[in-house]
């Protein structure tokens, strides 16, 4: 089944707000708010404070990354409903006709496209619209033919804070990079810790991910510590260019040795299945504690 033909599926509910709410993804939304809005604030001067450019920042982002989940949603519905974890979903449950998905998801991406165009500035609106094509046009269906598709997914997950750095006006690019590159490197150990334990959803749904091409978790669990050790690294970049102080540095390095600890246990063949679960929850755990240490490192000492 492909999107030109999910409007065959029945719709047997009724939708609520709720319903509708869900088909945003809240909560993968809310990540993309929460990472624009380090980038805002880690780079906007701190002489010059804007609420109602702050809050037009959130609104436009959350639009857009509302409106790119739906149409995802769209795109997915059939593999959707062969997936245990997904097949609750309005639209492969029937509560949401496709077409009204469609609608609401190009709704609220133009409407968040606008936000930012109009009331931000136009290069914030050219790197959300470089994530929407990137999010629909490359990783959605990379989903369904590449092995690769983690890593194409990962370039439009850590737009986001490039588009908080560009609404701060585009000072500091280095800061901006740095914050595209941990977030990126972030998403693999993240993502590959979450596919190992649906893997059984994913080859249902056909769909090549890593954990389904190599059934034993030998490359899933060497790539998911390569890319933690990268993330590292990564992580290190804002001080190391002279944007962040030692103290972040140090912070830093505590999280990413405890995140690199339960990548290596996941090395283990014998507790692969536990172990991929406590690489997820600790992933969940790391990038919100780094984020919120970088913004308070930049704000008290305004490098």
């Amino acid at each position: 089944m492909t999107p030109a033909h999910i409007d065959t599926l029945p719709v047997t509910g009724r939708a609520t707000w709720r319903h509708y709410l869900e088909l945003t993804k809240p909560r993968l939304s809310f990540m993309s708010v929460i990472t624009a809005m380090v980038g805002y604030l880690a780079a906007v001067p701190y002489t010059y404070w804007d609420w109602k450019r702050t809050l037009l920042v959130m609104l436009g982002t959350a639009l857009c990354a509302g409106g790119v989940a739906a149409l995802n949603m769209w795109m997915e519905s059939d593999t959707d409903a062969k997936m245990q974890r997904t097949a609750g979903r309005p639209i492969p449950a029937g509560i949401i006709a496709p077409g009204s998905a469609f609608v609401v998801g190009w709704i609220l991406t133009l409407a968040g496209l606008v936000v930012l165009f109009k009331f931000v500035n136009g290069y914030s609106a050219f790197l959300a619209l470089a994530t929407v094509v990137a999010y629909l046009a490359i990783y959605t269906p990379a989903k369904r033919w590449s092995r690769w598709n983690t890593e194409l997914g990962a370039i439009s997950g850590a737009l986001p804070p490039m588009i908080g750095w560009a609404a701060a006006g585009r000072s500091n690019p280095g800061l901006g990079w740095s914050l595209f590159a941990i977030l990126f490197t972030w998403q693999m150990p993240h993502f590959f810790a979450l596919a190992w334990t649906y893997r059984k959803d994913y080859a249902a749904a056909g769909m090549p991910m890593l954990s389904v091409t190599d059934p034993s978790g030998t490359k899933v669990s060497r790539w998911t510590f390569i890319w933690t050790v990268l993330l590292v690294a990564a992580s290190a970049m804002p001080t190391l260019l002279g944007y962040c102080s030692w103290y972040y540095f140090g912070a830093a390095m505590l999280l990413g040795l405890w995140f690199l600890h339960a990548a290596f246990n996941f090395l283990n063949p014998a507790k692969r299945e536990t172990l991929a679960r406590r690489v997820f929850l600790i992933s969940i755990a790391y990038l919100p504690l780094l984020m919120m240490i970088l913004v308070a490192d930049r704000m008290i000492f305004r490098l």
